[in-house]
């Protein structure tokens, strides 16, 4: 079993930063694949960034160079640094937890979720 914790979210004006925190409790973070999500209404869960226990990562496309995912396998935490943010980022945000080691491609390849942390971003 795993649970996570997101912190981070907030009200944020257009191309201010954020960095989300995911706190992992539970043994064997370091075998997990870990990956970001986010979520609108009326939309599909869909994945921000990904990063393996070897620490290759995964972005979506909207990211274009503007986050990053990292890990900290002491603290069994993972992190998402945003910069540059949009109005358009507004949503939801959750962390979860691959077994296995490898990040997903699609949320349903994920075995644990966070509840959420909401990232509002105005113009």
């Amino acid at each position: 079993q795993m649970q996570l914790v997101e912190s981070g979210g907030g009200s944020v004006q257009a191309g201010d930063s954020l960095r989300l925190s995911c706190t992992a409790s539970g043994r064997a973070f370091r075998s997990y694949g870990m990956g970001w999500f986010r979520q609108v209404p009326g939309k599909e869960r869909e994945q921000v960034a990904g990063i393996s226990n070897g620490e290759q990562t995964y972005y979506g496309e909207f990211v274009a160079g503007r986050f990053t995912i990292s890990r900290d396998n002491a603290k069994q935490a993972v992190y998402l640094q945003m910069n540059s943010l949009k109005p358009e980022d507004t949503a939801v945000y959750y962390c979860a937890a691959k077994a296995g080691g490898a990040f997903g491609w699609t949320a349903r390849q994920y075995d644990y979720w966070g509840q959420g942390t909401q990232v509002t971003v105005s113009s």
